[in-house]
Parts: structure tokens; C-alpha cells; sequence
């Protein structure tokens, strides 16, 4: 396997074919790159608009002075072996190869020129990304393929996705939940580097505490097999199959050409290496985020705090549902909440209908947790939080909030229970986005449904205790 020290700590970068047709995608994606960034690229027309970004442009690779560690290539199917070859002949480090048109397509000429482009890769020893892939995404050394993707933050979460968007969208909405990579690589159709090379990698990456993997396919299923049972004996790896139907696995060939699993073996395979399988992006934010932020629970029995009695019920069934178990609370909690807990429109046997007393006085928050922190019966806390008729007060009282937060963050520094927390999206988003996102910011595991909150914690559960 070729080495990826180089491709994944690069110091320079060269784009070779971006164009103004594509709003110089890549050159301007890659301003914030922390090295020294370079553009190849031989039409006089093109050269203005990429100088005037203020990239340094050169005719080939051979012409840029200093060794070039990763280039991104975005240039037409019949060009791209041309490139392949100068990378190897300039000794680059690794390629991308944004470029698509390969097997994927079925066509014969497509596949001549992506075995031919293998062919030359394998031969030079060449780290080569693709092709039909959007490639690496670094934000601690501002190397993106989209402009939007963070920069200048070291993330702990390593995402490897056969699909750009899929890696994309995981890296978009993933940091408005509080995720960001470590390291992100879209690899396509994988002709050279594929899955389980990207997961050794990862392994044994101090900077990855948590990998996630968007797969539809395996050139060599036996050495995915060890990769991953390789990867989650050090670290959580929660993987997403993509081509879980017969219909899906159809179109897996035309995207990436890729040969799919049967589901039932890739479940089989899933169970075998320790990783843990779910079915969507939500699913994978939502259990990396659980990873991320929520402490292991001892046992599955779960206290449900909610703000009015109508939410209990369903915060109850949603958790039931997900084979949690919802107990009454021991005799002890219950004669303590009877000194103070309001039961006019309340009550606080499990579930916990609790806004009246703790608009009574804020400090009754602190009195229920320190109850369920000291409850034997309880292993875990889920708290709704109601943006329905809470979110304009904690704008217009942004102090209000601040004190929960405090006291949930009291909470989860003296108690070895996990507590988590679920704000639905609101008729005021506004003011809902802005508490979800203070909970984020304060490392809280905030959820957007019961039903992702219970099923996130429930897969943790899962993996935890399979992984001892």
C-alpha cells in the first residue's frame, strides 16, 4: 500500500485543471490551506482569473519549485492518465482524481482508461484517491473540496464515504452539530486505495477518536473484513451501507461501480468486526454525536424528564420502544420529591413532568438531578427541553438558559450517569437554533426527536457493551 503520511500532512497542494466555468471550485476551496498552494493549468484564458486569486500558476507539475505532497485533479476523463503519469514522474505524494467518466459508466473506453490510469499508479507506488471523488477534507490544515466545510479547527471524528456528497454533507451538517473531522476522504470508485486502506490509516491515527464509513462496496471483502475488526478494537467505527435493496445495489454500479454486498452478509459482517451499523445520515450524527458526548450507562434504565405531561407519554413510548426500561424510582427519590415537587399539572415517578417545579425556582433542577444522580434504580437521563414554550423567553432572558445549561454541566461533571438532552425544531427556529446551538457549543448532546435521541443512545448502548 502506498504511504499516506504525505497526502494527509500535506505542506504544498497543486489543483491541476480548475477552470471560471466551475467558479475555480477548488482553487478557491483551498485559499485556507495552511501551506503553499499552486495551480497547473495550460489554457492562457484561465490563467487571469486563477492569478488573480492570488494562486501561483504553472504550465506542469515538473515547473512548480518545491515537491509537491497531494494534487487534486480536475481535468477530462481522456487527460487524466497524462496527470496520473506526471505525478508519478514528479514523485507527488498522492492525487485525487476529481475526475469521473471511468468504469462507472459501463462504457468500454472508460474502463481502459481508469485500468490504465491503475495500471501506472500501482507501478509508481502512487497514493491515488478516486478516481470519481471529491477527495480529502482536513479542516485542521484548510484542506476542503467546498468552501462552506470548516477550516482552521482540529476535529476527532475520521469519515470515509465512496460517496463526495454523502463525505460532504457529513462534514456540512456534521459541524452544525458540533462534529468536526479529523480527517474526511471521498474515494469513489477506489481503483487503488479503497475503504479498508483508509480505516488502518485511521486506526492508528492519534488525531481520530471515532470513524465513521459510508461504503457500497468491496473490490477484496475479506481485507475490509480485517480492517475493520482491526479499527474497532481501538475505536468506536460506525459504518452506513449504502445499496441496502436490490434497486440500491443496481445503481451502486453506475455511481461508483462497485460491486455490492448482500445486506444480509454485510449485517453478518458488521456484527462479526464490533462495528456498529446505521441506516442514514441523521442516524450517523446522531450516534457520533452520542459517542462524542454522552458517558457510558451502567444498565438500560433510563429517567425521562420532560416539560408537560403530554411529552412524557411519547418520550416514554420512544424510549420503550428502543428496549429501554422506564422504571419507577426507588422509595427513597420518591419521598424526597415529595417534599418539593410541584404535582398540580406535574408528577415525578418516571417519567418526570417537572416545568412547574422548576419555574418555581431554577435550583429545583439541581435537587431532581441530584435525586436521579443518587437513584439506584436509574442509568441514564434523557431531559426534554420545550422549544415550543420555552425558546422566545430563553431569547428575551438569555440568563434563564445560561443557568440550565449550568446546571446540566454540574450534573454531568459529579455524576457518571450519561445525561442527554432532546429540543425538537420549534415555530420560533430562530431562537431554538440559538439554544441548540449553546448546548453544542457547551458539550451537550442535544437531539432533534425523541425517537433519534433514544435510538442514538440505544446503538451506543449496543456497541459499548459488545466492546466491553
Amino acid at each position: 500500500m502506498p504511504d499516506l503520511t504525505r497526502v494527509f500532512n500535506p505542506k504544498t497542494v497543486a489543483v491541476v485543471g480548475d477552470k471560471k466555468a466551475s467558479g475555480y471550485m477548488w482553487l478557491k476551496s483551498l485559499k485556507t490551506f495552511t501551506g503553499n498552494l499552486y495551480s497547473v493549468q495550460l489554457d492562457e484564458n484561465e490563467i487571469p482569473g486563477i492569478e488573480e486569486l492570488g494562486v501561483q500558476n504553472f504550465k506542469s507539475l515538473g515547473e512548480i519549485p518545491e515537491p509537491i505532497d497531494f494534487v487534486v485533479c480536475a481535468v477530462p476523463r481522456q487527460v487524466a492518465p497524462y496527470i496520473v503519469k506526471d505525478c508519478v514522474e514528479n514523485q507527488v505524494g498522492g492525487v485525487t482524481l476529481f475526475t469521473s467518466g471511468f468504469a462507472e459508466t459501463g462504457e468500454e473506453q472508460g474502463r481502459e482508461l481508469q485500468d490504465s490510469i491503475e495500471k501506472m499508479a500501482r507501478e509508481g507506488d502512487l497514493a491515488l484517491i478516486g478516481p470519481n471523488c471529491m477527495g480529502l477534507h482536513i479542516p485542521e490544515l484548510g484542506v476542503r473540496f467546498n468552501q462552506d466545510q470548516p477550516s482552521g479547527v482540529k476535529g476527532d471524528v475520521g469519515f470515509i464515504s465512496q460517496s463526495g456528497t454523502h463525505g460532504m454533507n457529513f462534514s456540512l451538517t456534521g459541524a452544525a452539530h458540533g462534529i468536526v473531522c479529523s480527517k474526511l476522504i471521498s474515494f469513489g470508485n477506489g481503483i487503488v486505495l479503497e475503504a479498508a486502506d483508509y480505516l488502518d490509516y485511521l486506526a492508528d491515527d492519534p488525531d481520530t477518536k471515532y470513524i465513521g464509513l459510508y461504503i457500497e462496496g468491496a473490490r477484496d471483502g475479506r481485507r475490509l473484513i480485517e480492517a475493520l475488526r482491526n479499527a474497532t478494537s481501538k475505536k468506536p467505527v460506525v459504518t452506513w451501507k449504502g445499496g441496502q435493496t436490490a434497486a440500491g445495489s443496481r445503481a451502486t454500479q453506475s455511481h461508483t461501480a462497485s460491486l455490492a454486498t448482500d445486506q444480509a452478509i454485510w449485517d453478518a459482517i458488521v456484527r462479526q468486526t464490533g462495528a456498529l451499523a446505521v441506516d442514514s445520515l441523521d442516524e450517523m450524527i446522531d450516534v457520533i454525536k452520542a459517542l462524542r458526548l454522552s458517558k457510558p450507562a451502567a444498565g438500560n434504565r433510563v429517567c425521562l424528564l420532560a416539560m408537560t405531561g403530554g411529552q412524557s407519554v411519547v418520550l416514554t413510548d420512544a424510549f420503550a420502544k428502543e428496549g429501554w426500561d422506564v422504571p419507577i424510582l426507588s422509595d427513597a427519590s420518591l419521598e424526597k420529591f415529595g417534599e418539593f415537587f410541584n404535582v398540580i399539572g406535574g408528577s415525578y415517578r418516571n417519567p418526570l413532568d417537572m416545568a412547574g417545579t422548576v419555574s418555581q425556582d431554577p435550583k429545583n433542577l439541581d435537587r431532581i438531578l441530584d435525586i436521579l444522580n443518587d437513584d439506584p434504580r436509574i442509568d441514564a437521563l434523557a431531559m426534554e427541553l420545550s422549544a415550543t414554550f420555552m425558546a422566545r423567553r430563553w431569547a428575551d432572558k438569555p440568563e434563564e438558559f445560561e443557568r440550565l445549561l449550568d446546571s446540566i454541566k454540574a450534573f454531568q461533571a459529579r455524576s457518571d450517569k450519561p445525561l442527554i438532552t432532546i429540543l425538537h425544531p420549534s415555530h420560533v427556529e430562530a431562537a431554538a437554533l440559538d439554544a441548540r446551538q449553546k448546548l453544542q457549543a457547551r458539550d451537550i448532546a442535544v437531539f432533534q426527536s425523541f425517537e433519534r435521541a433514544a435510538s442514538a443512545m440505544a446503538k451506543v448502548a449496543t456497541l459499548r457493551a459488545d466492546n466491553g
